[in-house]
């Protein structure tokens, strides 16, 4: 298959989900002709259904499970893509829980601050270092990107371990970046501002009753209105900000994060 990305392969943690952030990465690149691996806790029948939807667009499909908390899923989820397709060329640390909300003084500190943290920044560490291992042993480069948020960069209330699991994916975004350019390999941070998947859309409906809003849907009107493109994140954009670096033409960026907000976010 034809494509920017043909014959190259690409790891998306936490992309099973139907309208994710995860499934829109991989259609990007699936039209670029990337291989592709679909992986999230569960291998089940949506999982599935996104593989599926991959390979109509004309794309080599795999699904793994992996639950990025353990580290020995962790590697063999890259093990098992090289073994696949050969090589590992693109890594894109997106599984993420961001549903847990609560007040800083209520939150429970094993169920509410260790699984977040686990999953968000402890995950990304651990894909991370395998996928660096197996791309350093083959040395033909690579690429790292690690989704943060809008909250990597800006406090947000009720999401204590998110938010500070986002600012902690960019610190490991530049440590990694200073450490592995040697070998070719960049790693690079996208912040995205809100994007309605189904994760956002449990954040919709609870930061709407918390700031006393009628219905969700005035909440969004609102949140369209603060920004100054005048709309929301979709997973596209988060997926054209993936495609570019990992291009040959940001091969001079390292340990950057970028925003994709629509200007809601300018630092």
């Amino acid at each position: 298959m034809a494509g920017a990305f043909a014959g190259k392969t690409i790891v998306v943690t936490g992309s099973g989900k139907q309208r994710g952030l995860g499934q829109g990465i991989l259609q990007a690149f699936a039209d670029e002709g990337a291989n592709c691996v679909v992986s999230d806790y569960l291998i089940d029948a949506e999982a599935e259904s996104v593989a599926e939807e991959l390979r109509t667009r004309g794309a080599e499909v795999a699904l793994i499970a992996c639950d990025v908390s353990k580290v020995d899923q962790c590697r063999a989820l890259v093990a098992q893509a090289v073994e696949r397709f050969g090589g590992l060329d693109i890594l894109v640390n997106n599984a993420g829980i961001g549903f847990k909300m609560k007040p800083l003084l209520e939150v429970d500190t094993a169920d509410e601050w260790d699984q977040v943290i686990a999953v968000n920044l402890s995950g990304a560490f651990y894909c991370t270092q395998a996928a660096a291992r197996a791309m350093v042993e083959a040395g033909k480069g690579g690429r790292i990107i690690n989704i943060a948020s809008q909250a990597a960069k800006t406090g947000f209330p009720h999401l204590p371990a998110y938010v500070s699991s986002k600012h902690g994916m960019v610190g490991l975004t530049r440590a990694s970046a200073l450490e592995l350019g040697k070998h070719g390999i960049t790693v690079n941070a996208v912040c995205p501002n809100h994007v309605t998947t189904g994760l956002g859309a449990q954040q919709n409906a609870y930061f709407s009753k918390l700031l006393g809003f009628a219905t969700v849907e005035d909440y969004l009107a609102n949140m369209a209105a603060k920004n100054p493109m005048g709309r929301p994140g979709l997973p596209s954009d988060t997926a054209a900000a993936c495609l570019w670096l990992a291009s040959d033409a940001a091969f001079y960026v390292t340990g950057e994060a970028l925003n994709v907000s629509g200007g809601e976010e300018m630092h």
